[in-house]
């Protein structure tokens, strides 16, 4: 499919948005101007029945939806999986969202599933691998998928291109857009000693779609060097806002999602977490028309 006759996504507010979590139900629904639109992992849904689905189907009536995958890994060296390719066609078809995303990565290897979203060594070959894959995926789906940039812990000796390099060669060939997870940023360019704010300002903003923010967990490495893991289990630190917030200025506002997937908070801290972004959005949004 060319990327001229890929069906572009639907709007999506400029809001901030949760990914959505069954407990979090009841609070939702006292109080749904609370937040803009509710994320949901499509791996989670792709059965045909039982509560999970009833659910999403009522939610789904009431705020915008954006879909995130995390299986079809996108990355891998063979031939992405027939089946979950249906399944996920079959929910995206009946869900209709907004938003529908993956991951620059890989998780299965020929029989073998990995519980993980590991790395792509930033490369011309896996250029070709992932263009071809994510061309699959718009032909069969029938819709633009967005690609996530990664957290990364190390660097691929072979990588002979970097990550923006890389993503802008896939958005050009593939007309995909992008999902910029800032908290990502932030977690690769500490682990790696890079500035996070020139990786922000190499990156191809205008392809952004949606942003993701979320918390993570500071360790350290052998040498004793801060090293950061994307946890998703507690609520974005001072300088993730910061970097968030200087994207905005940069970007505009975008669709923003508070990822939170581990230790799940109770509703009111999770919807503090939206509110706060919601707030800069308004500011991005109020300079934007002065």
């Amino acid at each position: 499919m060319s990327d001229t006759n890929i069906p572009k996504s639907r709007t999506m507010p400029n809001l901030a948005g949760v990914g959505y979590k069954a407990q979090h139900l009841d609070g939702i629904l006292k109080d749904p101007t609370s937040i803009g639109w509710l994320e949901i992992h499509a791996e989670n849904y792709m059965g045909d029945g039982g509560r999970p689905i009833a659910q999403l189907k009522h939610l789904r009536d009431m705020f915008p939806i954006s879909c995130h995958g995390v299986g079809l890994s996108i990355g891998a060296e063979g031939l992405l999986d027939k089946d979950h390719l249906a399944r996920l066609k079959h929910l995206v078809s009946w869900l209709n969202p907004g938003l529908f995303s993956e991951h620059l990565a890989w998780s299965t290897h020929e029989t073998n599933f990995f519980n993980d979203l590991l790395p792509v060594p930033y490369t011309q070959a896996a250029v070709e691998r992932v263009v071809e894959h994510i061309n699959q995926v718009h032909d069969y789906i029938g819709r633009q998928m967005l690609l996530e940039n990664p957290s990364t812990y190390c660097a691929f000796e072979e990588s002979d291109m970097s990550e923006i390099d890389f993503l802008n060669e896939v958005v050009n060939r593939t007309g995909c857009g992008l999902l910029l997870d800032v908290n990502n940023v932030f977690v690769s360019a500490t682990n790696q000693k890079y500035a996070p704010h020139s990786y922000i300002d190499a990156y191809p903003l205008h392809h952004v779609g949606e942003i993701h923010l979320g918390g993570h967990e500071e360790d350290a490495d052998d040498h004793g060097d801060t090293l950061l893991i994307d946890s998703h289990s507690r609520q974005v630190v001072d300088p993730v806002w910061e970097l968030y917030e200087y994207t905005l200025k940069k970007s505009g506002s975008r669709p923003t999602l508070i990822e939170w997937d581990n230790d799940i908070p109770s509703w009111e801290i999770l919807a503090n977490e939206a509110r706060m972004a919601d707030k800069l959005l308004a500011d991005t949004a109020q300079v934007a028309a002065q």
